[in-house]
This record gives C-alpha cells, sequence and structure tokens, in this order.
C-alpha cells in the first residue's frame, strides 16, 4: 500500500475514526484503524465489535492495498504534524507502516487486514433519511436521560419508533433512567413509518451527536433487527442494537395532572443553578413551594447551610410543595425552547409533567424526591 494524503483531510477523518477505539483491549486488532487505500481514497475503519465507523479521505494511491495500525498513536503523529503537511504511508514489504511527512518519518507495526473484523455484513431491510439538524434534535432532547445503570442495560440507549399521533405517523426517541423520562418526536420521514422500536446504545449515540455537525447535510438511515448503520457524507456509523424490550413508557406519562405552573425558563433555570451551589453532591435536593403567583425554591444542606429564592409565577392552583434533584430540573431547562416553562402537578409524591409552553413535540417527566 502506497498513498499519499493531506494532513487537514486525514485529522479530520481520523478524529472521527480513533474515538471508537477503547485505550485498554484485550484483542490486539482492535486497537487498530483499517487504513484500505484504493481508487482515488483512503478508506479508514475502527471498531470495537459494538460500534463501527467507517470514513473516505481523498488521497493519491501509487498502490492499492490495506494495512492495520495503532490508532491513538497513529491519531497523534497527525494531529502533532504541522498545518498544510502532504503525510505518504507506504507499507512496504507489508511488516510496518512508514509515515513521512516533510523531515518527519515515523514507523509504525502493523497487523494484517485480514485479521480485522466486519460489523457491516448482513441486510438492512429498513431504510429512511432524515436531515442532521432534525436528529440531532431528537437526541439532543433525549440523550441526558439514558441510564447508566448497567443491571437494567435495556435502558441504556434512546428508544427509537414509529407511533401515530391523532392519525399522524411520527418518529419518536425516548429515554430514561427511572428516575426522569425524556420524549422527543418529528414527523416520520418516509419509509420510516413501519420500523421496529429499536434501542440504540449509548455510545452510538454520543458518536452520532458529534457527527451531526453539518445542519444541511442528510443523514441515511439503515435498520436491520440487530443493527443500525447511519451514512453522513462520507462517513458510515454501524452499530449493535440493544438486544431487550423497553418498557411501557406510555404508562409512566401523567395524564391528569391539573396544577399547572408557567415560568421563565431562564430565571427558573438561573434560580434553580444558585439555590442548588449549597446543596450536597450526594443530595442535590430543591425544594419548591409554590402558592398563588409565587414559587419559593429552597435548599437545606446541615453540613453548609442553607437558601431561599423567590419567583413571581404564573400559578393560580392550590398550594403545593415538592422537591426534585436539581440537576434534573437543569438538564430538563436545558433543553426546553421557549422563553416560558409550562409543569402539570398532581401531588407532592406523583411524577410531574415538564413541555415547552404551546409545545407537543417534546415531554419531559421527572419523580419527586422526598425534602
Amino acid at each position: 500500500m502506497r498513498a499519499t494524503v493531506e494532513r487537514s483531510h486525514l485529522l479530520k477523518s481520523l478524529g472521527h475514526v480513533h474515538r471508537v477505539v477503547e485505550r485498554r483491549n484485550t484483542i490486539p486488532i482492535l486497537s487498530n484503524v483499517l487504513l484500505r487505500a484504493e481508487g482515488s481514497n483512503l478508506t479508514m475503519k475502527a471498531t470495537d465489535l459494538d460500534l463501527e465507523v467507517t470514513e473516505s479521505v481523498p488521497a493519491d494511491i501509487g498502490q492499492s492495498g490495506a494495512t492495520t495500525v495503532p490508532a491513538h498513536i497513529f491519531y497523534e503523529i497527525v494531529r502533532k504534524l504541522p498545518d498544510g503537511a502532504e503525510v505518504s504511508l507506504d507499507t512496504g514489504d507489508g511488516s510496518q507502516l512508514a509515515l513521512r511527512a516533510g523531515r518527519s518519518n515515523f514507523t509504525l507495526q502493523v497487523l494484517p487486514e485480514t485479521d480485522f473484523p466486519d460489523l457491516t455484513t448482513g441486510e438492512f431491510p429498513t431504510r429512511f433519511s432524515l436531515p442532521a439538524a432534525a436528529l440531532k434534535k431528537l437526541i439532543d432532547r433525549t440523550q441526558f436521560a439514558i441510564s447508566t445503570e448497567e443491571t437494567r442495560y435495556y435502558l441504556n440507549g434512546i428508544y427509537l419508533h414509529a407511533v401515530k399521533v391523532a392519525g399522524k405517523p411520527m418518529l419518536r426517541a425516548v429515554a430514561t433512567d427511572g428516575h426522569r423520562l425524556a420524549q422527543a418526536q418529528m414527523d416520520a420521514p418516509a419509509g420510516s413509518e413501519s420500523m421496529a422500536g429499536v434501542i440504540v446504545p449509548r455510545k452510538a449515540v454520543g458518536e452520532i451527536q458529534k457527527l451531526v455537525e453539518a445542519p444541511d447535510a442528510e443523514v441515511g438511515i439503515e435498520l436491520s433487527d440487530t443493527k443500525i448503520r447511519l451514512t453522513i457524507g462520507s462517513v458510515v456509523l454501524t452499530s449493535k442494537l440493544i438486544d431487550g424490550t423497553f418498557p411501557d413508557y406510555v404508562r409512566v406519562i401523567p395524564q391528569g395532572n391539573d396544577k399547572i405552573l408557567k415560568v421563565d425558563r431562564g430565571e427558573f433555570a438561573s434560580a434553580v443553578d444558585r439555590v442548588s451551589t449549597i446543596s450536597s453532591e450526594r443530595g442535590r435536593a430543591v425544594k419548591i413551594a409554590l402558592s398563588e403567583g409565587r414559587m419559593v425554591l429552597s435548599v437545606n444542606n446541615p453540613d453548609s447551610g442553607s437558601a431561599t429564592e423567590e419567583l413571581g409565577v404564573d400559578y393560580p392552583a392550590d398550594a403545593i410543595e415538592i422537591g426534585f434533584n436539581s440537576r434534573y430540573l437543569l438538564d430538563v431547562a436545558a433543553q426546553l425552547e421557549t422563553s416560558a416553562a409550562e409543569f402539570r402537578f398532581a401531588d407532592s409524591g406523583s411524577p410531574t409533567l415538564i413541555t415547552d409552553q404551546g409545545e407537543l413535540n417534546a415531554l419531559y417527566v421527572l419523580m419527586p424526591m422526598r425534602v
């Protein structure tokens, strides 16, 4: 294999690809990135056996071929090369890769490309596409609620599925960790209306989030029973899906909460942030006391003191006191888009529904805390 590629192109693509590679691997080939030179492109591929990312960059190919090199070392070398450098890659007799750029010369150990695993095999019967900005919105609004508790592995991702809302097909994303739930939806793209529900793992969600940087790009999505594949420009991301059943989340969403609070989202988030400064790392509880037209936020920490702050709000219902994890409140407030947030309460022990005022395509459910 012999190829020459511009450093900035190589660095950008390696930045996408090398992140998949775990720092510690018991299988040596999984520490490497596959390099394949053919036609007028250099293609790079990395995998951790659950997730695979492939990207191609334009290159001057002197001799077609393929090899694998240590991913993180290769990335660091390219990162430290000067801007505008032309990077020459040559495997010679195949036992090592020689990398040259200007006066810099490196020799890297290689492993044969025949050992490199392939995740992309198999059929992907469901296919559709949607704008990157729409996919980013679905993910941003829900990913913070993904569970990190490994024992409930079926909650360690975003549940993506097709639903009908008032007879209209929608593509919906849901995440929950048992303490909070986030749901976002959009008009279903053509081809997605009959898709089976899939759980996209947390690591894949994180990589997709980083790849949908260009809002005007189009994302191609392909699904099988066990895998999802996304194509964004020259990047192809393939991930195994979580093999489990997502719980019936609709039962958790409260329907009859009749105590309605409307509050300025920015003022509310700032006030929660201020009073929670005094909360303990373990507790993080903030108490909300509501009476007509008035909200009092308070935190009491026996180790460091107490804090209160009062806000004027639109609340015509009966007085109520309820406690929440302050970080969860701030996470939700960060995803709301309008200036006014709407809270729907039942009582101090029941789940609370939070939405943007007048927004129908995203909702959040928070379980209360005892305070």
